[in-house]
């Protein structure tokens, strides 16, 4: 019998928002980008001074993987080794490719240069949850859930990997938006189909 994958937790974060399993638990008053992530931040009580050395890419991500991942046990149920994580977004690391450039005039930043590549919020992912399994980011132009969907569910039904954290995670000036869903072989759940994704990456617009 095929494993069922299913999403069994997800998260959204935009437009001084964030959605957890469907639920609204913060809203702040309209901020710039710097001050809405800390004041979810300090919202969810983390305790992780590495946070504040983040560019915003990494903080939005990290912010959102926190909300996913935070109570869960995950090396209590996987072998680090068989988690993943799928990430997508449009503007790669363009948002500190900026503030880089900008230093450059003057003096080159090595803290910002550190984030000139969109895949250092995986490592930040990886770090934090202790996943060592496949990790990718896409960039594309605009959300495409077919896409996330056709790749994850490879990684799965391959047993390339046994859970996923994937999703889109987007940060340019005072743009950006994260949705992040954690996946399964698990019959407890939504399904894990592109329409569901679309209605999960949609459902801040309701």
């Amino acid at each position: 019998m095929e494993d069922k994958i299913t999403i069994t937790h997800t998260c959204l974060i935009e437009q001084g928002k964030a959605i957890l399993n469907g639920q609204e638990i913060y809203s702040a008053a309209a901020k710039d980008t710097d001050g809405f992530l800390l004041s979810l931040y300090q919202h969810l009580g983390i305790k992780y001074p590495k946070f504040y050395k983040m560019d915003n890419l990494s903080k939005l991500g990290f912010l959102a993987g926190e909300m996913v991942l935070g109570n869960l046990s995950l090396t209590n149920t996987y072998k680090s080794e068989d988690i993943s994580i799928v990430l997508y977004n449009a503007n790669s690391s363009l948002d500190t490719d900026v503030r880089y450039f900008n230093t450059v005039k003057e003096m080159a930043s090595p803290a910002l240069f550190v984030y000139t590549l969109p895949n250092i919020l995986i490592g930040e992912l990886c770090i934090r949850h202790k996943i060592n399994g496949e990790n990718l980011f896409f960039i594309q132009e605009k959300f495409n859930a077919s896409d996330l969907h056709h790749y994850v569910e490879y990684l799965l039904h391959e047993n390339i990997t046994q859970a996923c954290l994937c999703g889109w995670v987007d940060c340019l000036g005072d743009q950006y938006k994260a949705c992040l869903m954690w996946v399964e072989k698990k019959g407890e759940g939504q399904p894990f189909s592109p329409d569901t994704i679309y209605k999960i990456y949609n459902q801040g617009n309701g």
